[in-house]
């Protein structure tokens, strides 16, 4: 696969990331050595432009919150076919047990990943300056029967993020409990948002 217009990768402390392919690894701290170690990306982002990524960015820093290392990269499903098939198509070989794919306008993006993977797909709408991104939520939700992609709001890139880590924490007792811590702050929150209106 050749290398795509832009990649990303996960760091667990504030670096400039290496430009690559979208094989290129995700990489933490370890809690014992402040250098840097590989860790395998579980999690594939996708875009058709690299302008998604203002709107993309934003599941990488759910899955970032969460320790889940993931690749990002542009896979254009129209101007770069072959690779995003190839992307779909070796995702799961990779390592990657959910792909996360934005895209706008006439977004085939997810629905054609999710066609050539067995791995779920989680699609996100990308607003253009047209239509309010409504054409991109409509191309991306409207999927046939046997190809599913799970469909977050327009612009919902931090829902797919902790929708994906959801997916993995489904069969990762660790990832679970941070979920369930996550939603404990959630919760706490709402709850002084809620004593503030009372003291009103």
């Amino acid at each position: 696969m050749s290398t795509a217009t832009t990649s990303t990768t996960c760091w667990s402390r504030p670096g400039t990331p290496p430009r690559g392919s979208a094989a290129t690894s995700a990489t933490r701290a370890s809690s014992s050595d402040t250098r840097l170690a590989p860790m395998t990306a579980r999690v594939g982002i996708v875009m058709g432009s690299d302008s998604d990524w203002p709107v993309m960015k934003a599941a990488a820093e759910a899955l970032r919150e969460f320790g889940v290392a993931y690749e990002a990269d542009v896979v254009s499903a129209h101007r770069m076919p072959a690779e995003m098939l190839a992307y779909g198509q070796d995702a799961a070989g990779r390592g990657l047990s959910v792909i996360i794919a934005g895209a706008g306008g006439a977004a085939h993006l997810p629905g054609m990943l999710a066609a050539v993977t067995p791995l779920p797909v989680i699609g996100v709408p990308v607003p253009l300056k047209y239509l309010d991104g409504m054409d991109s939520l409509l191309s991306i939700v409207q999927m046939p029967a046997g190809v599913p992609v799970a469909t977050v709001a327009i612009g919902g890139a931090r829902n797919a993020g902790l929708l994906a880590v959801r997916i993995l924490a489904a069969t990762e007792p660790a990832l679970q409990k941070q979920m369930t811590d996550f939603q404990a702050e959630l919760k706490a929150a709402a709850e002084a948002k809620g004593a503030v209106v009372r003291d009103q």
